[in-house]
């Protein structure tokens, strides 16, 4: 899914290739195509290191670091419109230092949605802080791993493919960070985690690791279903998850993480400070064992959040493209500063912290939890639909065709690799990895599709979490910081699915199926209770049909989950309208200004 979008106009210095050009270029085979052998490689890498133009090539470096004013100053934007970078397309010749800028451009731009998940997770299961370090370097090896795996086209049996051939770089879905807050809740709640209650009612939630492999071993069963999928026609996939069922999605998975994370962590904490206990270990934030703990909703933890947030808007405003790129990481670092000056980090997280990590370091009991099975279900069947309309603006950004036989190629591998890569990442204890799009506003503003580059990005993801001490710099960030960046950060995520919604033509089916989806879905964002006693009324069942009671209580809780279903269902039965029967399009203004025995009106068509 996409988080940001980042919009600067961007002159010409050579023209672009056409799609006609590039399809005739990708469509060269026989004797007409040259294949390079081990002299000629080696030739060519020589030439490359050994020359200036292998190494910066002709790109205008100065254009991506120079800061930007948000006003027109007299006539100096029109000359500066006359200079600009040239488009590097998939498999173009790329200079070694604009290849590495690039990389570690598209690794800044979706570091802090990477490390947020498994905070999250960590904080939510009361877990040490060796443990939740670790959480993060997997996060952080994995996406690179399975990033590689996702850019390459890989032919196989049948004229399928694995992988998308474009930058489509992977992370952990908010989709999945919004159900297994579910899931958790339901473990902690049967019994499967502990807890405990104090005498003022406040319960508390003990260290529950084993709840992270039951979530890793349901998802590896559960992503057969998306690898299934994937050997759908994309045509068929796109006519029954079309956008106004996965703009649905996406905005609730964003609206829901910023109510049970964004927020949360804003005013100190999502864990139990949030209740504002009377005493016990959360009585203050993050707990009272904290360098400068404070009651949650402190006016010291609002400014550090909002110091980050607008860190961000002030970065947007005057920043370079590069900087613009990586607005999040910037308003997280600044945030860290003057929560660093005022005492509210504490450093044990990078002192604890080994130098050198990998995965498997620690890992966790893989099992299956059976009211998990049902909800997850549904989350592989989002992440398939994010996939789809991720690609879609990957491949546009990237100037390849989105239509025709090739491009269903890309999406049956995009989807086939997001399936396996959801099997493979619980192997490496993470949860469910997939594609993300913010990396397509970086492809668009330094107009570098180059896979050479998206390769030094999954690079530098890996490297980052080899080095164990920056997962333990991630581990530091005051809640509060935190909060006002992935406040911004899934507030992006509901604006990408108001855009998808914007794809439809609203008409009176649309606005009625819409409706019926958020009906369900804002109302168990505002009352996250109301399904939890739906089956209290049933007496002693057994252990599957508890099992039952819990999956469908965990699909109706999330919100996402159940408005997804809702604008699924009702989509597919719901006969279209005749676009030209649309009474809808015809809409009367009244002039309420006008003289009271005035009757004109006007139609507006």
């Amino acid at each position: 899914m996409s988080i940001r979008s980042v919009t600067t106009e961007q002159p010409e210095k050579i023209p672009p290739p056409s799609l006609e050009q590039l399809s005739a270029s990708a469509s060269t085979s026989g004797p007409t195509r040259r294949r390079w052998g081990i002299g000629d490689r080696f030739k060519r890498l020589r030439t490359k290191v050994t020359t200036r133009h292998g190494w910066v090539g002709d790109y205008d470096y100065a254009w991506l670091c120079m800061p930007t004013t948000p006003w027109r100053l007299g006539r100096a934007r029109p000359k500066q419109a006359k200079t600009g970078p040239p488009f590097y397309a998939l498999d173009s010749e790329l200079p070694i230092v604009l290849a590495a800028a690039s990389g570690l451009q598209h690794a800044l731009a979706m570091l802090a949605g990477l490390i947020t998940p498994p905070i999250i997770f960590a904080n939510a299961l009361s877990l040490d802080a060796e443990t939740s370090a670790y959480m993060i370097s997997a996060s952080l090896i994995g996406c690179g791993i399975l990033s590689l795996v996702q850019m390459s086209r890989l032919r196989l049996f049948g004229g399928y493919y694995l992988g998308t051939g474009l930058i489509s770089v992977v992370g952990t879905s908010f989709a999945t960070l919004s159900t297994a807050n579910a899931i958790f809740s339901a473990m902690y709640a049967d019994g499967t985690c502990p807890s405990t209650v104090s005498a003022d009612g406040t319960v508390t939630r003990g260290p529950c690791p084993d709840a992270y492999g039951m979530v890793l071993g349901t998802s590896m069963i559960c992503a057969f279903l998306e690898i299934f999928m994937s050997f759908i026609p994309a045509r068929i996939l796109k006519r029954v998850f079309p956008p106004m069922v996965t703009g649905t999605v996406i905005v609730m998975i964003g609206a829901s993480l910023i109510g049970s994370s964004g927020i949360p962590n804003w005013g100190g904490g999502s864990n139990d400070c949030s209740g504002r206990p009377a005493s016990g270990f959360f009585e203050l934030c993050p707990n009272i064992a904290a360098p400068r703990p404070l009651p949650w909703g402190s006016p010291e933890f609002i400014g550090l959040g909002f110091l980050s947030f607008i860190s961000i808007i002030i970065t947007e405003l005057f920043g370079s493209p590069f900087l613009k790129n990586i607005s999040v990481i910037v308003g997280l670092a600044v945030g860290c500063i003057v929560a660093g000056a005022a005492g509210y980090i504490d450093g044990s997280s990078i002192k604890t912290a080994p130098a050198i990590t990998f995965l498997w370091v620690h890992t966790f009991k893989i099992r299956v939890y059976a009211p998990a099975i049902l909800p997850m279900l549904a989350v592989y069947v989002s992440l398939a639909m994010e996939a789809i309309g991720d690609i879609t603006a990957s491949a546009e950004v990237s100037r390849v065709s989105v239509v025709g036989e090739e491009f269903d190629t890309r999406i049956q591998g995009g989807v086939l690799s997001d399936g396996i890569g959801g099997f493979v990442s619980a192997l490496f204890t993470v949860t469910p990895l997939s594609i993300f799009a913010q990396n397509n506003g970086v492809i668009a503003i330094t107009r570098c599709a180059n896979r050479t580059a998206g390769r030094f990005c999954c690079f530098f993801l890996i490297l980052f979490g080899v080095l164990g001490k920056i997962s333990g710099v991630f581990l530091a960030i005051p809640n509060s910081v935190l909060g006002g960046v992935t406040t911004f950060l899934f507030a992006s995520v509901a604006t990408s699915g108001v855009r998808v919604l914007s794809y439809n033509r609203f008409t009176r089916r649309d606005r009625f199926v819409l409706a019926a989806a958020f009906s369900f879905g804002i109302g168990d964002l505002l009352v996250p209770t109301i399904f939890t006693h739906l089956f209290d009324s049933v007496k002693s069942p057994n252990k599957g049909l508890q099992g039952l009671f819990d999956s469908i209580t965990i699909v109706l809780s999330t919100p996402f989950l159940i408005s997804g279903l809702v604008a699924l269902v009702l989509n597919l039965i719901l006969p279209q309208e005749d676009a030209n029967d649309d009474d809808d399009d015809v809409v009367e203004v009244v002039d309420v200004e006008a003289q009271p025995h005035s009757k004109e009106k006007e139609l507006h068509v």
